[in-house]
């Protein structure tokens, strides 16, 4: 047995919950097997014949399909974990993940969440707050403030310049974000985000942010147990729509090493200014024009793009997970964390190209994924499963990794021309068409460039489906 198995299994874990669903309930429910730790699956009304409900040595039904019936109750999932015998609850990413009154419900039952503490959860979910820790860790972080009403959000912007960014204290994902060229823009949109933030996030404060008009998204993994830190490179997320992450790398290609040293230090300086434990991600903006970096916010969370830090690395991110919160130390030095060829992920979703990707949930007739060892298939679907209506809607996150970034490229190109998806309209025609543009393939692009791709040559990529529908090739 290798030695982080053993430190896995050397604690007081011995049997977990899935608080989640999906892929990642999957990825999750695959570890714990390999290490040999009982899984039970909180599975909603919907998901009772999901693949992850088969996987895991049980499953138990915490309500109906929807998320605020299932998913998102914290007193159902503690009495599931309870009712079981559970030791841990893992939240995997989305849901409860991030909501520090689950952690600290956990501990108040006695059980182990397989995360950071709820302290740690309150303060980097905060964005106002995080901002503050980044500047005590003397990290950049971009100009602006919290305003508390329009004229105080005008003053910022007046100071700082436009365009400028109204984000929500609460939370992220792009809900509540606003971009304001103008004084009159801002004046449209500052109510209109407040109450995008209250109802995502149960709390309507806003800040007023500089916007960078070409910066990339760059984030460092990182890895803590509480006293000592350290990171696992860095990740490119630069092709986004509306905020939302499509295709992700690692490392981050075309930075300076002197960049990409400062990225790194600067992460593990702010996740040691708060002590923190278990994996979490620093994500930065790194502005292209002036070559400098700014602090973005904290995900203290697995994230959904951890893949491709793992074939970069050798490493099972839940597994060290796991070992945290067994209660050990770290069980690597920086030095001993070894950064080897490149990885790209596509994230493929069911969703409608024609309706500005509208979700299309639907049953999949076909599933087919190449079975290869330069590619990784990380899902949850096969054929005959449901995409309900109730959740995300991604299908599978699809991994190649080779020696250098362009040989990782083709590789994802030649892998998704092998994926078959039927019965539902997917992206995957998008993602083959961004890796072939000269953009993608020079790498070092900024995040409106896929805004700008769908401008030029949306129309080309999905007339086919727009004119045929319900043809094979509109569900490929």
């Amino acid at each position: 047995m290798r030695k982080a198995d053993q430190l896995a299994l050397d604690g007081p874990i011995r049997r977990v919950l899935v608080a989640n669903r999906g892929e990642i309930a999957v990825r999750i429910i695959r570890t714990l097997r390999r290490l040999g730790i009982e899984s039970v699956l909180a599975v909603s009304a919907a998901d009772r014949d999901s693949m992850g409900a088969r996987l895991a040595d049980r499953a138990v039904c915490i309500g109906p399909a929807r998320a605020t019936d299932s998913y998102l109750r914290i007193g159902t999932l503690i009495e599931a974990a309870r009712g079981v015998g559970a030791q841990a609850i893992h939240p995997g990413y989305g849901f409860l993940s991030e909501r520090a009154e689950f952690a600290a419900a956990c501990e108040e039952n006695g059980l182990v969440f397989i995360g950071p503490t709820a302290e740690q959860i309150e303060r980097v979910g905060n964005k106002l707050e995080a901002r503050r820790c980044a500047e005590q860790a003397e990290v950049p972080i971009a100009p602006g403030g919290q305003v508390d009403d329009l004229p105080a959000a005008l003053e910022m912007a007046e100071q700082i310049g436009y365009p400028v960014l109204i984000k929500a204290v609460g939370g992220g994902g792009g809900r509540g974000l606003k971009r304001a060229n103008t004084p009159t823009e801002l004046s449209e949109l500052f109510d209109l985000a407040s109450s995008e933030a209250l109802a995502a996030f149960g709390d309507g404060r806003v800040y007023v942010e500089c916007f960078v008009t070409q910066g990339r998204h760059v984030e460092v993994q990182i890895l803590g147990d509480g006293k000592n830190v350290i990171h696992l490179g860095d990740r490119d997320c630069s092709v986004q729509r509306r905020y939302q992450k499509l295709i992700e790398e690692a490392p981050a290609p075309n930075l300076s090493n002197e960049m990409r040293r400062d990225l790194h230090a600067a992460a593990v300086r702010f996740s040691k200014h708060i002590n923190y434990r278990s994996l979490g991600t620093i994500e930065f903006l790194v502005d292209v024009a002036r070559q400098r970096f700014y602090f973005l916010e904290m995900n203290a969370r697995i994230q959904v793009e951890h893949p491709v830090t793992e074939q970069i690395t050798g490493l099972d991110l839940v597994a060290e997970q796991i070992i945290v919160a067994q209660g050990h130390a770290l069980r690597m030095k920086q030095s001993d964390v070894r950064l080897t060829g490149h990885a790209i992920e596509c994230r493929i979703n069911a969703e409608d190209p024609t309706q500005d990707f509208r979700p299309a949930p639907g049953r999949l007739s076909t599933a087919h994924f190449p079975a290869r060892t330069d590619l990784r298939v990380d899902t949850h679907m096969e054929a005959g499963a449901m995409i309900p209506p109730y959740y995300d809607s991604m299908i599978a996150k699809v991994i190649a990794t080779g020696s250098d970034r362009e040989q990782a490229r083709q590789l994802l190109e030649s892998g998704l021309a092998d994926v078959h998806i039927k019965g539902v309209l997917t992206n995957i025609a998008l993602h083959r068409a961004v890796l072939a543009t000269p953009e993608f393939i020079e790498g070092g692009f900024d995040t409106g460039f896929l805004g700008r791709f769908l401008a030029s040559s949306g129309a080309a990529i999905f007339g086919q489906q727009a004119t045929h529908p319900v043809s094979e090739g509109s569900r490929s």
